[in-house]
């Protein structure tokens, strides 16, 4: 089946900014005396949550003292920085939103980087004009562990989720679309390496980059 919606990720998918947010978090972990080897399975957690979800988990997997907030205004105008001036979008990313508007495909963007930052990101790279709507999951109150965000995506492009295919980094992430009936493309990037043979049992298709996303929609 032809599919003519779909719904991607931002952060690991299009634009290259894990590097950023795995080295802020390790960053901010290891000022706190959490050793790396304890960090990152629960790094992989923390990947399809909302930020304040992200920094709960931390708060509570490691006993941090600082409150949420702190923490996250904290993160927040790290990342904001990055954003505005290194992170670039993946290649060929944009060539192929190019080709799907072209071809009259609906699209829009589910994240859960706070909409702000999502907002400038996009802008910065040019690349808000191909989606209808921006999505965060901190609108749904629930992250990516959870269906909402791509079932209300689904609601607003007006489609089964059967019929939109979605393009996600996280394996929990892709793990959630699949179970929720979303025809769905594991996209590789280096911050999930380690799980990528994993990734391949869960999604429908697997991509490496996206020279090789010309048949997905099928």
């Amino acid at each position: 089946m032809e599919r003519e919606k779909c719904i991607f990720d931002m952060d690991g998918t299009l634009v290259d900014s894990m590097r950023y947010w795995r080295r802020l978090e390790r960053d901010f972990l290891t000022q706190r005396g959490v050793s790396i080897p304890d960090m990152e399975r629960v790094l992989e957690l923390a990947k399809p949550l909302p930020l304040y979800q992200s920094v709960l988990l931390f708060i509570e997997r490691f006993g941090l003292k600082d409150t949420p907030e702190q923490a996250m205004n904290e993160m927040i105008s790290m990342m904001r920085q990055h954003y505005q001036s290194d992170v670039k979008s993946k290649p060929g990313a944009e060539e192929y939103l190019k080709k799907l508007k072209k071809c009259g495909v609906h699209m829009c963007i589910v994240t859960a980087t706070p909409r702000h930052l999502v907002e400038v990101c996009l802008s910065r790279l040019n690349l808000t004009s191909y989606f209808d709507f921006l999505l965060s999951c901190d609108e749904v109150g629930a992250g990516k562990d959870h269906p909402d965000a791509f079932y209300e995506a689904a609601h607003r492009l007006g489609s089964a989720p059967s019929e939109i295919a979605v393009f996600e980094d996280s394996l929990q992430a892709a793990k959630t679309a699949k179970q929720a009936g979303f025809y769905t493309i594991g996209v590789y990037d280096e911050s999930g390496y380690e799980f990528w043979s994993d990734m391949s049992l869960v999604a429908d298709k697997t991509i490496k980059d996206w020279t090789e996303a010309s048949v997905i929609l099928k």
